[in-house]
């Protein structure tokens, strides 16, 4: 935690997992074409992993080809923020006992589309940071 000095504190992996299970959307990272892209994804955390729901395209693709990704959470408020990056791979589910495992966590999509494919990443990192802002104005 913040000890009031610092502005800027690494989180221990239990509190980064429960800072993630407290939000619902994230930021998925990988390459598609070999050129990095961003896609905003809602999930839920399962057994210390990161479970979310996709249609055919280009991230169900890119979780298949380059199956090394990030996902990053944050969240702030006026006085603090905090950011967790989770290093990991992806894989698609297809078992009917994965998919079963991964529904019981209620995800649904937002939109009213077909996202018919479950997408789980098993974390091999896990860090995360939380800021203190420094509201003292600089010097010019």
């Amino acid at each position: 935690m913040t000890d009031g000095n610092r502005l800027a504190n690494i989180l221990p992996e239990s509190e980064c997992w429960n800072l993630m299970s407290s939000m619902s959307l994230g930021r998925l990272i990988t390459a598609a074409d070999g050129q990095p892209e961003v896609f905003p994804v809602n999930f839920a955390v399962q057994d210390r992993g990161v479970v979310f729901r996709t249609a055919e395209g280009t991230k169900l693709v890119s979780s298949a080809i380059n199956r090394n990704v990030l996902f990053e959470v944050d969240d702030h408020d006026a006085a603090q923020g905090w950011s967790v990056i989770v290093r990991g791979v992806a894989r698609i589910l297809h078992s009917d006992e994965e998919i079963d495992v991964a529904k019981e966590t209620g995800l649904r999509p937002w939109v009213s589309t077909d996202k018919e494919h479950y997408v789980r990443i098993r974390p091999v990192r896990v860090s995360g940071r939380r800021f203190v802002f420094d509201r003292t104005p600089s010097p010019l």
